[in-house]
């Protein structure tokens, strides 16, 4: 709890959690985290994204590795526990097993990565797809606000010319499992400290904009402007009816743009995010397709440009059966009933579960606050995670002895 405390000091905005990709704030939080690996026994390495690479042997060096972790960037103005919980949970856990001398069958790997967020770059997962092989190398080219390419930020952060030096090889690895805040209000809702994930919902992120002409607010008559803002609004509203209209679907426009962006003038341009998610592919896949045909007819009838790009689309992830009930035993052991939920937020197991078998614990958050200040949890319910993962890979180790 005391290590979550220190890494919210990292931040490019005083006063407030904000840890973009490829900036000071996260190279200095990555080298904080890289001094606890060390401390406890690990060997450590930073990959060609930039992700934090914590390692202990095994008896059996080229063993398959286990791999524990989660994010170490952020939001903007965001709680201290989502990403980073998950990363010092693995790190303590690691810990106890050198502190009693337990020797494993297999290799362990924490790894804390350097974007799930997409907050820079507006892309999710860059840490995750660059260890999973999903890297797409049109993303170099993405610019932040400022213009500055993922090239060029990852130029001082890894490097881009070793991208290929980063993905997982053939057997590197058997499963990544990944401890995380519920980001949601159900556990508190059940009176339980942590929960076993079944599946993650799948995700479309889209970024959209229209194009009008800019003008005087007090000389162009109402009948004569093309102005993007109102055909903003109304896809804003479409997204939100349909949501509310279609069982399990959430639509969200986190984002809203208006240039030039002053009192008095007709706004020329207007950029939007989109974010659609539903635990069935196709639901989602039907509600993008209808918001995209809504955001193309309003434009036509408008008289405006219409841009519509998926930024990152990912289907549901189903948790491996296997490992989601070595990891519901391993609740049981602590005393705990188990509590199977999904997840309707996004995580680095959604692009791992491309490479590898993947399994997620939740632990409980006050009153599902996440991606906020107010983002909480208690230290019994992290003491609680940690002995559940403690407990997981010791029955691991046993059954890998078998």
């Amino acid at each position: 709890m005391g290590r979550c405390d220190s890494l919210a000091a990292f931040t490019e905005e005083p006063g407030r959690i904000t840890r973009p990709y490829g900036t000071p704030s996260l190279a200095a939080a990555r080298d904080t985290v890289a001094r606890w690996m060390r401390d406890a026994g690990m060997d450590v390495r930073v990959d060609a994204i930039g992700n934090l690479r914590g390692r202990i042997e095994g008896s059996d060096r080229p063993a398959p590795a286990l791999l524990l972790g989660s994010h170490l960037d952020s939001v903007r103005d965001a709680g201290r526990y989502d990403g980073p919980l998950g990363i010092l949970v693995a790190i303590e856990a690691v810990a106890r097993l050198r502190a009693r001398q337990q020797s494993l069958p297999f290799p362990i790997e924490v790894l804390a990565f350097a974007d799930e967020e997409g907050l820079r770059f507006q892309t999710t997962y860059l840490g995750s797809c660059a260890l999973a092989g999903a890297f797409d190398p049109a993303f170099l080219e993405l610019t932040d606000g400022d213009d500055v390419t993922l090239r060029e930020a990852m130029a001082g952060f890894g490097n881009p010319h070793a991208l290929a030096d980063a993905v997982l090889r053939p057997n590197e690895a058997f499963a990544y499992v990944e401890a995380h805040i519920e980001q949601g209000p159900y556990l508190e809702s059940v009176d339980l400290p942590v929960g076993v994930v079944t599946g993650i919902s799948g995700q479309s992120r889209i970024l959209a904009s229209f194009k009008g002409v800019a003008g005087h607010a007090g000389t162009v008559a109402m009948d004569l402007r093309r102005d993007p803002l109102p055909a903003a609004a109304e896809i804003v509203l479409s997204a939100e009816n349909l949501a509310r209209q279609t069982p399990g679907l959430l639509a969200t426009v986190g984002t809203i743009d208006a240039t030039p962006g002053a009192s008095n003038v007709i706004a020329g341009q207007v950029r939007f995010s989109l974010d659609v998610r539903h635990p069935d592919d196709a639901v989602r896949n039907d509600a993008v397709r209808g918001l995209e045909r809504q955001t193309r007819e309003i434009a036509a009838a408008r008289a405006l440009g219409v841009e519509w790009r998926v930024a990152r689309e990912h289907p549901a992830v189903h948790c491996d059966a296997p490992l989601t009930s070595r990891l519901a035993e391993a609740v049981s052991a602590a005393g705990l009933p188990v509590e199977l939920l999904p997840s309707g937020a996004g995580h680095d197991a959604v692009v791992m579960s491309e490479a590898v078998p993947v399994a997620m614990l939740f632990v409980r958050c006050g009153e599902g606050v996440s991606h906020h200040p107010a983002e909480s949890v208690t230290t019994n319910d992290v003491a609680v995670a940690i002995d559940v993962l403690d407990e997981f890979i010791s029955a691991l180790t046993d059954e890998r002895r078998q």
